[in-house]
């Protein structure tokens, strides 16, 4: 069983650049199904997430060619199927994000229904009752949503109960390939949408107002392949800078490759909590001077404070001199993680959706599971600062949205790596 292994107690300082942002790079690909050819994306994160979509994109025809690390040429002209295979839309939600597309190219799709992280209800409703009103009946039996527009899409107005990012993007997604246009009331705000329908006009599409809450799409006849870099990562970047106010040498930590208007709702609370937040070129510089103050906070949709930024502020509310609350509004099942916090000595309380969080004033290391994505690397961090030494099982989470997690945190100084221990014995 691999394990990360974290040495508590050692200061780190430097300067850190991320990758490019999963949640961006995954609808990306997605999109690459709706121009037939060769699409270049740069700044593809190389993490275990981009490869499952790539698979799901081999699975219908497409093929890519990984020019480096970071580029891939995805090449969809001969995409032939609408089936996403279950195998592998059951290992990551983020692979309904094919829906939309092929429904835009072909009218029908078939998805298995979606997976990941252990964070609750995966509901699709929205995705649903959007793309119905563009004129899509679906079928949902035996794990597989299936899904055809006999008449062709066709533009109206949706309004969404919730700002769904899944649900606005599948919902654009479909909408550049429908007859007329159409109005998406009470979208999602957040940077990745905006980078989506960036690429989108590039290939020709005619969306405007992505990045507010209400979007107009105009349908057009046909898109074409371009080259698109892919933004960088707000939540690797906010991970880092927590990283870097509970540990950073007297220098601080600087996070680069990244635009900090994205973490805007992070940084005013980072803030308030007595960290220095600088804004430079590209980036951040991170320094801590005092104890961290106790402060409440709520998850919300964007520009609200990102519900993959709470594990990590959960570890600096519980070492704050005071007590704080945090909300969770967007997944019912994320304080999963608060469980494991507290076996390093953390004071946390969950009562329904809110956490009750009383400042201790270390924690011990010691050996914990991840239990999601964010949770897992909020934990290596929470290492970081713990006495002796903190293992960290189930790391296939953190590789999930991270790449290269432990050599960039070697890079600042922190003492971490991989190990190899026994597996648990099973009774």
């Amino acid at each position: 069983m691999e394990i990360i292994r974290v040495e508590g107690g050692h200061a780190i300082g430097g300067t850190v650049h991320v990758s490019g942002a999963k949640n961006s790079a995954l609808k990306l690909m997605a999109a690459t199904i709706l121009a037939p050819g060769k699409t270049t994306l740069q700044n593809v994160p190389n993490i275990s997430d981009v490869h499952v979509m790539g698979k799901v994109l081999k699975g219908i025809g497409a093929t890519i060619e990984v020019v480096d690390e970071h580029t891939l040429d995805i090449d969809t002209t001969n995409v032939d199927s609408w089936e996403a295979p279950y195998e592998l839309v059951a290992k990551m939600r983020a692979s309904t994000a094919v829906m939309g597309p092929l429904l835009g190219r072909f009218g029908r799709a078939k998805i298995a229904m979606p997976g990941g992280c252990n964070l609750g209800a995966r509901k699709i409703d929205m995705h649903i009752l959007g793309l119905e009103a563009l004129g899509v009946e679906f079928d949902t039996a035996h794990g597989y949503i299936n899904a055809q527009a006999p008449n062709g899409l066709t533009g109206t107005t949706v309004t969404l109960e919730f700002a769904s990012v899944g649900a606005t993007e599948n919902l654009i997604m479909a909408a550049v390939r429908a007859t007329g246009t159409t109005i998406i009331d009470n979208a999602a705000r957040e940077p990745e949408i905006v980078d989506l329908a960036n690429m989108l006009n590039e290939m020709g599409a005619k969306i405007v107002g992505a990045g507010t809450p209400v979007v107009q799409i105009e349908g057009v006849e046909e898109l074409h392949p371009v080259t698109h870099r892919v933004i960088g990562d707000r939540i690797e970047a906010g991970t880092f800078i927590v990283a870097g106010a509970l540990m950073g040498n007297e220098d601080g930590v600087t996070v680069t490759g990244f635009s900090p208007i994205h973490l805007g709702m992070v940084l005013k609370k980072l803030e308030l909590m007595g960290i220095e937040c600088e804004r430079v070129e590209d980036g951040v510089r991170v320094h801590r001077a005092e104890r961290i103050k106790p402060v409440d906070i709520q998850t919300l949709p964007f520009p609200g404070f990102p519900t993959d930024m709470q594990a990590q502020v959960m570890v600096l509310s519980a070492l704050a001199d005071g007590s704080s609350v945090i909300t969770e509004n967007i997944f019912e099942n994320r304080f999963m993680f608060a469980s494991e916090l507290v076996r390093m000595g953390a004071d946390i309380r969950i009562e329904s959706h809110h956490a009750m969080i009383h400042g201790v004033d270390g924690f011990s290391g010691a050996q914990v599971t991840s239990p999601d994505l964010r949770g897992g690397a909020a934990l290596v961090v929470a290492g970081l600062v713990a006495d002796a030494v903190t293992e960290v099982s189930a790391i296939h989470h953190i590789k999930r949205g991270y790449e290269r997690f432990v050599e960039k945190l070697q890079g600042l100084g922190a003492h971490v790596e991989h190990a190899t221990v026994p597996d648990p014995v099973e009774d």
